[in-house]
């Protein structure tokens, strides 16, 4: 028995599964998973320059034969979605799974997003631990799910899951060849004369998932009394449980597609049914989309940020466990670039010139706060360049401050690049700082395309 996180697990859990390659670009809460991935014995591991490549790389070798596992965090599967949803069409080779790390209460993220939507919109299953034991099951399995259904496998964590230790009992690594690899363009060539055929043969899947779910090994039920029913799944599983210890409670291991006739089968044996989860409706709507009734909480529960016991029994109108509260005179520490950063000293001068800043995903967004003060604007990865050249375009022919974009080396490099060719190709002015410091200091100083060292140490 070992304690992981659910990061370290997740990675154990691929490599138990034979796992051959491992690729991911960093984002906090899903980085350390590829991390030590790529420490174990007999695999390779990689940082792509952005989500998308990375799952472009993990198609590309599993239509070769291999086991893949690519990683990111949940506003990296917007930047993946592309690929990702023709994947949902062509299939797999060998079992390609795809960890989706979710950021509710946004503790090193732009915005709070559920990445049930994705396996939902691009009918792709979806499994959803709740703590390190189930993760390093799940990705083990998944694997095999993948092959078996022709599809890729999302596992979806969150910071909670992702971060937390809890005892594991690791295996053995399965020793899994290559898949034989045969031309197939009907397969693999999305074309609208090959596409139009996949797309049944994805009607077809959908169908044999639906099929399968019902019966599951990763639903379970875990039976109290009949007056609460609950639905939930994940780390919000453990809260439930704490908070509720006489409800009935349905847990989702699989949270798409869900189990039609075991829901209501579950609905039916409670006096009243409530689905709770963490800043989404996802769970809800979907549940009251099978024609499930679902009760109102007797009081609010937050619609933002995660969840903890206490929440949960405040919703239900029971009290908070008792708590300390905070003292008064704790001063706050707001976060700041570190002692010593040379960005500080651009911001300085940035704010000096009274510019308007475009800044970009990483540790310098801190420039934003004071003392420095000097940034306007952050949106996601790669929007300083377009966005000041959209401040230029505004503002042309006037007499207006300066406009600056602000990017680091590895957010150059994610989706910098494309931006500041646009704006070249449209001869737009302006002016872009690429702050490199040679490492993606932000998720913990991973590799990047300007550092000159890969992942596994790689020159």
């Amino acid at each position: 028995m070992e304690l992981m996180s659910g990061n370290e697990a997740i990675a154990q859990g691929a490599w138990e599964a034979g796992a051959h390659i491992g690729v991911a670009y960093p984002g906090t809460p899903s980085t350390e998973t590829l991390e030590a991935f790529a420490k174990k014995d007999g695999v390779y591991a990689e940082w792509a320059v952005n989500e998308k490549v990375a799952v472009e790389v993990g198609i590309g070798a599993s239509a070769a034969g291999a086991r893949v596992l690519t990683t990111m965090k949940h506003v990296g599967v917007n930047v993946a979605a592309d690929p990702l949803f023709t994947a949902a069409y062509s299939g797999v080779g060998g079992g390609l799974v795809v960890l989706a790390a979710d950021d509710p209460g946004m503790y090193s993220s732009q915005n709070e997003q559920d990445s049930h939507w994705y396996a939902r919109a691009a009918h792709i299953p979806m499994l959803d631990p709740a703590d390190s034991a189930e993760a390093l099951r799940y990705t083990r399995e998944a694997f095999e799910l993948s092959e078996r259904f022709d599809v890729p496998v999302f596992i979806r964590s969150t910071v909670r899951v992702s971060h937390t230790k809890t005892p594991v009992e690791p295996g053995a690594r399965e020793d899994v060849a290559l898949k034989a690899y045969e031309s197939n363009p009907a397969k693999w060539v999305m074309m609208p004369a090959f596409a139009k055929p996949r797309r049944k043969v994805q009607l077809e899947r959908i169908d044999a998932l639906r099929a399968w779910v019902e019966d599951c090994p990763y639903n379970e039920v875990k039976r109290g009394g009949s007056a609460v029913g609950v639905v939930c799944a994940g780390a919000t599983f453990m809260h439930v449980t704490e908070a509720l210890p006489d409800a009935s409670v349905f847990k989702l291991g699989c949270t798409w597609p869900l189990p039609e006739h075991a829901l209501r089968a579950f609905a039916d044996s409670v006096d009243a049914l409530y689905v709770v989860e963490e800043a989404s409706e996802y769970l809800n709507e979907s549940v009251r989309a099978l024609g499930i009734e679902v009760a109102s909480y007797p009081a609010p529960l937050p619609r933002d940020g995660e969840l903890t016991p206490g929440l949960v029994r405040a919703a239900f109108g029971y009290d908070a466990p008792a708590h300390a509260d905070m003292p008064a005179d704790i001063p706050g520490r707001p976060p700041a670039l570190c002692a010593g950063c040379p960005h500080r000293l651009v911001f300085k001068e940035l704010a000096r010139m009274k510019a308007v800043v475009t800044g970009d995903i990483g540790c310098y967004t801190l420039g934003a706060l004071p003392p420095l003060s000097a940034m306007d604007t952050t949106i996601d990865m790669g929007a300083s360049v377009s966005m000041s050249h959209g401040f230029e375009l505004a503002w042309a022919g006037t007499d207006h401050r300066p406009v600056v974009g602000v990017i680091g080396d590895s957010t150059f490099a994610h989706s910098g690049l494309s931006a500041l060719i646009s704006t070249v190709y449209n001869q737009g002015a302006g002016t872009v700082c690429v702050l490199d410091n040679r490492t993606t200091a932000m998720t913990g100083r991973q590799g990047n395309p300007f550092n000159g060292e890969t992942l596994q140490k790689r020159p």
